[in-house]
């Protein structure tokens, strides 16, 4: 799960109601599978977070459309009032919740991990790759590596590959994918690193009204098991759970 770090100063709007819209205006990334990503044949936002909305907008008797947003402006944005809630693979932290909210976790927390070509890389003091604006990031500058940021995580990958890195560190959900499919190129080394407090959906902290409802709707399928369904068909069966 994806976890920003403000790098700069947002200001809150004055009260919004979005929640009393026709519409509610779901923003999300698009470029953090499994979690959210744009489908190439009908270059729709697909992924756990979209068939997760969509159901909870469904519960919560709204109406939703999705909103593609660059990952290091997805907060100012929802500040400016471009889309309504965030669904981005956020997790809830408290730098976070200085300047928005966030509805109860639809995630459970999970671990980071660093990914390398070579199981003796460097992951203290050598180049460790993150996404930008990402605990994952906040992390690898505290831990005396020097850190080298991207864009997306992608491209933090790419850096490993075209030897600008020694290791990346992301959630490990993303990164299993790249391990998997590589061949054996790539292995997780070290050990897992819990960071952040699982997923939430951002909202701004004014549209409490439109919180409740989706922490309803929340809530309505941690009870009746279908989340952990969800869970499970994106993530596999041995993920955490509800």
């Amino acid at each position: 799960m994806k976890k920003l770090i403000l790098t700069t100063a947002v200001l809150a709007l004055a009260a919004g109601t979005a929640w009393a819209q026709q519409t509610v205006r779901m923003g999300t990334e698009g470029a953090y599978p499994p979690y959210n990503f744009i489908d190439n044949a009908t270059g729709e936002v697909a992924g756990f977070e979209r068939e997760l909305g969509d159901e909870l907008c469904k519960r919560a008797e709204l109406t939703c459309t999705w909103v593609q947003n660059e990952w290091d402006s997805i907060i100012p944005n929802l500040q400016s009032g471009n889309y309504d809630t965030i669904m981005a693979g956020m997790s809830i932290t408290d730098e976070r919740k200085e300047v928005i909210d966030f509805t109860q976790n639809y995630y459970p927390p999970t671990a980071s991990a660093y990914a390398a070509i070579t199981a003796d890389a460097d992951i203290k003091g050598g180049v460790v790759a993150a996404q930008i604006g990402t605990i994952q990031a906040s992390h690898v500058a505290e831990s005396g590596a020097t850190l080298l940021e991207f864009a997306t995580g992608d491209e933090a990958v790419a850096a490993v590959r075209n030897g600008e890195a020694d290791a990346v560190f992301a959630d490990k959900d993303f990164l299993v994918p790249f391990v998997t499919e590589s061949n054996g190129e790539f292995s997780f080394i070290g050990d897992d690193i819990p960071l952040g407090g699982g997923i939430g959906m951002g909202v701004r902290k004014s549209d409490t009204e439109m919180k409740a409802k989706f922490d309803a709707a929340i809530q309505s399928m941690k009870d009746d098991g279908t989340l952990n369904t969800l869970l499970k068909k994106w993530f596999g069966e041995e993920t955490l759970t509800f």
